[in-house]
């Protein structure tokens, strides 16, 4: 679901006519577009509990387990750095490409939280949650930022945080070219992101505790829920804010993550309402193609591939939401089409992928 939610908000019929929800929040604050990407690192922190507790029952010694922890967080940092760089012309792409990004945080945050939760007690993996996240509130709010000022008057200014200002230091140009000044996905608020990750460990140790299947979503639920109260409180003095990745959200994130997937779990293996799930597991058994495939096609649709249109070139997304979807839908009706036709058209490749046992697995 969260892997067809990203398709969803990241590619409308025009970035102009969109329905609040499918936008992230301005600054401060949050939206549902803003609970994606923190579910994606949340499951990233479950499912890396589940396998290395599987690889461990098969019998494989630390090195190996360590090895592919490694292994895996590079190859997906390197699928980041191949996407952004994507379709490697003209020469700048490359040269003036950015450095951050999406799957280079989920490749950062899944090596350090599989790295430090690989032999840790649930005592140690709390405290070190608490660690990353007082520690990463008190840098932001505490240090000075050099020709700005203490750190808690900047953070109602994109440009001027400590996050910021670390970013251009470190990456220079090669940030989020829509900012040039910051990174949504810089180095400094990467930091906290490993506590989503960690959070997500804690959650599968307590799905693979054993225990009666309604006593585990009972204390989904319930802690979940303490999480994102916790978060808003939290958020009075640390605003919750995707772009930061501020402590708040972490928590605010996490708990929500816990509490939808113990809602699905209680729909689907309590319930059994299933009917509505299968293409849903084929978006989840091939989120790197999904990602990537998608991500590559957006770039071609949306700025390379260009035909004539008005008497001039234009992308061809553009040609084709112009001439079958803006004359005869409201714009933001229109743009929401575009993207559930985008959706459906990964679902039907994801789908012929899945029945033929076609899977790619970093």
């Amino acid at each position: 679901m969260t892997v067809a939610g990203m398709l969803l908000v990241n590619n409308p019929g025009s970035w102009g006519a969109i329905y609040p929800p499918l936008g992230h929040a301005p600054w401060h604050g949050w939206t549902p577009t803003d609970l994606i990407f923190p579910f994606f690192l949340f499951i990233v922190g479950i499912t890396t509990h589940l396998s290395l507790e599987a690889r461990r029952a098969r019998g494989d010694d630390e090195g190996a387990i360590v090895r592919q922890i490694v292994k895996r967080g590079l190859l997906i940092i390197l699928f980041g750095l191949l996407l952004a760089a994507f379709p490697f012309f003209p020469l700048t792409r490359i040269t003036g490409m950015r450095f951050p990004g999406v799957l280079q945080r989920i490749g950062v945050a899944y090596l350090c939280g599989g790295l430090l939760t690989l032999r840790s007690s649930l005592k140690s993996q709390v405290l070190l949650v608490a660690v990353l996240l007082f520690g990463y509130w008190f840098a932001m709010t505490l240090i000075p930022v050099p020709g700005r000022g203490i750190g808690a008057l900047l953070l109602d200014d994109p440009s001027a945080s400590l996050a910021a200002y670390i970013d251009r230091a470190v990456f220079g140009s090669h940030v989020w070219r829509s900012a040039k000044t910051w990174d949504p996905e810089g180095l400094l608020s990467t930091v906290p992101a490993i506590g989503t990750v960690i959070l997500g460990v804690i959650t599968g140790r307590w799905l693979a505790s054993g225990k009666p299947l309604q006593e585990r979503l009972v204390g989904m639920f319930a802690v979940g829920s303490l999480c994102m109260v916790a978060g808003l409180m939290w958020h009075w003095s640390f605003p919750i804010n995707k772009s930061l990745w501020t402590s708040s959200y972490v928590l605010f994130t996490a708990g929500m993550g816990a509490v939808a997937l113990a809602t699905c779990t209680w729909v689907i293996d309590v319930l059994g309402l299933t009917w509505w799930t299968r293409p849903f597991t084929w978006f989840g058994t091939n989120p790197m193609i999904a990602f990537v495939g998608s991500g590559m096609m957006a770039r071609l649709i949306y700025s390379v591939i260009t035909v004539p249109h008005d008497g001039e070139q234009a992308p061809i997304q553009r040609v084709i939401y112009e001439t079958f979807y803006a004359p005869w839908l409201a714009p933001r009706n229109a743009s929401l089409l575009f993207a559930v036709t985008f959706v459906l058209l990964w679902a039907g490749i994801l789908g012929a992928l899945h029945r033929k046992r076609i899977f790619f697995k970093v």
